[in-house]
């Protein structure tokens, strides 16, 4: 087919389009009766956290080059107008459904004493608990704001109670609009003690119940529940800034004053109460979500996470021994002997936790290097690195500070490492800083040695228990000296280096796969057709996307799993027969990137930070690695080819980019599990096993 056809817009999916059909997949897993209940109000809640994110960030883009003017058409040929009409249209049926399956569960849960009261309903004791609870712990903190006087400015993300007042004694006063900002501080639900179950009310009910104690001598006309969601997609000009640190602050301040992309609002509100807002928040009517339910069901998360009712929930799994750790005693030992993989969470992102802790203790350990995207909120790493500096050793740790929303905690992790005596650097002007990397430099009796942990996940012991990823640990020359050299080019030793196991973004990683790519098709031959297997989050890159299909027309056969945007269409005829399109959607969030090529049976798989996006690939420091012991390179595909055998937790795409739930008669093959069981079942049959290293004796 001719280069002019692969370039065709029919042969692309629009990216925001593709993104909110992998949100109806979580939204799936919330509607199924085959999920546990507590579980399913768990993927309710990621499906809201989610949607604000996208509006924030995706709407309010195209909101912003609606407003510009543009009409330059993305590589699927829709305009921003066009783009922000099928995405009101898409994301409107999502949040119905969501609602109607919130109450199928909520009504589902009374079954097990577990009941979320609707203020109609409340028994008179409860009636006299939620009064005393309203005007002992609400009343005080609660601010009601005329706002037709003061127009002030409501911030994104916050429940508001919007009330029309009217003087009881002054029949030719016009109304008065109040709006009761809902206090983020206090949990959502209200428990209302019982003597058996959990038994809650929604704090906006409370509020709204017993606001008449605070206007005596107002009548409450109508009332409604809103939230507004605001504009955040601030880019960061860093090449122009001094001060990182300051401009960073100043942009995160920025979001709360930007302009309104979304309204939700309850039902069942008052049209002349509505269009004050609309027309306040100058919104489209597009932009404006009914629901008659419960607004942001992030919240939802209080009610899935709470203590007991375990049989309501998936059960516990908890991490293992990494496979190659079991009947280590040393660590430094283990990784001199053999490359070390790690697969979390089945397998316990503690080793990583520990490498660095032992590192900032180690007399012998002289430097220590890392890249820090986002981490957690109380990180034992960035504690362990605090003290490394501490106690004399040489700390160098790249925070990113525009990570995107973990921008306000990266600069206190920054100010706390620099005030510990580490070097923070910021990275590259112009580039976020994506990779996973960590150098620890140890002297080990006449010469320095250096361990490497690359990964495709950040450094999070939080997310490590909730994200898939895989981790390489290793003492291998040539990787190592690649990765000294990647710090010394964030540091500002910028010169050009030959890379010896390494791939770099923005610099080389695109061409590098394309390279790949075509190179299965030129080893590729009617008897051993060639094969590619990738594992990414996304797929959206126009470039890789065409060198897929090129490749497909050529004989390739490509199997992808993608558990986000796929730009791409499978099953294309003359285009993209050969290519099929997994996702999966279980209780761990997909993340890995795995890159697979048959080569003509000299197989190469390689792990990254990246994605096939063009963000990752043009836009960031990114790292490509290969894999080059046999053994882990045969448990990566062994990996990718478990996940292409799910037949629990699939959805397999279609060439109009709907997706279908994988259905079959044959025994069930859910991927997490059995990675799970893999995992238990390694640790179970070696515990007993003699330790293969003899613990380093440290100096008395």
């Amino acid at each position: 087919m001719a280069q002019k056809t692969i370039k065709s817009k029919e042969l692309f999916l629009n990216r925001e389009l593709s993104w909110l059909e992998f949100n109806d997949r979580v939204l799936r897993e919330g509607l199924s009766d085959k999920v546990p209940l507590l579980e399913r109000l768990k993927f309710f809640a990621i499906v809201s956290s989610n949607l604000d994110e996208f509006f924030m960030i995706r709407v309010a883009g195209l909101m912003q080059q609606r407003a510009a003017g543009v009409r330059r058409r993305d590589p699927s040929g829709l305009t921003p107008s066009q783009q922000l009409q099928r995405t009101s249209e898409r994301t409107h049926r999502m949040v119905q459904e969501q609602t109607s399956g919130i109450q199928n569960v909520l009504d589902q849960l009374k079954d097990y004493n577990i009941q979320v009261w609707e203020p109609a309903a409340w028994t008179a004791e409860q009636r006299r608990f939620l009064k005393n609870y309203f005007t002992k712990e609400l009343q005080p903190v609660l601010t009601p704001i005329a706002v037709q006087e003061a127009k002030p400015l409501l911030p994104g993300l916050q429940l508001y109670l919007g009330m029309v007042l009217h003087p009881i004694d002054d029949a030719q006063s016009s109304a008065q609009i109040v709006i009761i900002p809902v206090p983020r501080r206090y949990p959502r639900f209200v428990n209302i003690p019982s003597e058996e179950g959990v038994h809650l009310a929604r704090l906006e009910d409370v509020i709204a119940a017993h606001a008449k104690l605070m206007f005596t001598e107002h009548n409450i006309c109508s009332e409604v529940v809103f939230r507004i969601t605001r504009d955040a997609d601030i880019e960061i000009q860093d090449d122009e800034a001094d001060d990182l640190l300051s401009t960073v602050q100043h942009a995160v301040l920025d979001r709360r004053r930007r302009s309104a992309v979304r309204l939700e609002i309850s039902g069942s509100s008052d049209r002349v109460l509505k269009k004050w807002l609309v027309d306040w928040l100058q919104l489209r009517p597009e932009d404006v979500y009914e629901i008659e339910g419960m607004i942001h069901a992030g919240d939802l998360m209080e009610i899935a996470f709470r203590r007991g009712f375990e049989k309501l929930r998936d059960p516990d799994w908890p991490p293992q021994i990494p496979r190659d750790l079991i009947g280590a005693d040393d660590i430094w030992q283990a990784v001199q002997d053999h490359d070390v993989m790690l697969f979390h969470p089945y397998e316990s992102f503690d080793p990583v936790v520990r490498l660095i802790q032992e590192a900032a203790q180690d007399p012998q350990v002289l430097a220590i290097k890392q890249t820090l995207y986002r981490t957690s909120g109380d990180s034992p790493i960035i504690r362990a690195l605090e003290q490394a500096a501490e106690n004399g050793k040489q700390v160098t740790v790249l925070v990113e500070l525009k990570a995107r929303f973990d921008e306000a905690r990266n600069v206190v992790w920054a100010r706390r490492l620099e005030d510990a005596g580490c070097l923070v650097i910021y990275g590259i002007a112009g580039y976020k800083t994506h990779s996973k990397a960590l150098l620890i430099i140890r002297r080990e009796d006449s010469r320095l040695r250096r361990y490497v942990h690359l990964a495709t996940g950040n450094y999070n012991d939080k997310t490590a228990r909730l994200y898939s990823d895989i981790g390489l640990m290793t003492c291998d020359d040539n990787m190592a000296g690649d990765v000294s050299a990647f710090f010394n080019l964030l540091t500002g030793f910028s010169e050009v280096v030959g890379w010896k196991e390494l791939t770099i973004a923005p610099t080389d990683m695109k061409r590098r796969f394309i390279e790949l790519i075509d190179r299965e098709v030129q080893v590729s031959t009617p008897e051993q057709p060639g094969f590619i297997m990738a594992k990414v989050n996304s797929l959206q890159d126009p470039d890789i996307c065409q060198a897929l299909y090129r490749a497909s027309q050529e004989g390739v056969k490509i199997w992808l799993n993608v558990r986000g945007i796929c730009c791409l269409r499978p099953g294309l005829k003359k285009v993209s027969k050969r290519i099929k399109v997994c996702s999966i959607i279980d209780r761990y969030l997909e993340h890995p990137r795995i890159y697979y090529f048959q080569n003509a049976g000299h197989e190469e798989i390689y792990l990254s930070s990246a994605d096939w996006m063009t963000r990752n690939l043009d836009k960031r420091l990114e790292l490509l690695f290969p894999v080059k012991d046999p053994n882990i390179r045969l448990r990566l595909i062994s990996i990718l080819e478990t996940y292409f055998a799910d037949n629990v937790k699939s959805h397999w795409m279609n060439p109009d980019g709907t997706y279908e739930k994988s259905e079959t008669k044959e025994e069930p093959l859910r991927s997490q599990e059995k990675f799970y069981l893999e995992a238990v079942e390694a640790a179970r049959t070696t515990q007993q096993a003699p330790s293969r290293f003899q613990p380093l004796m440290r100096p008395s």
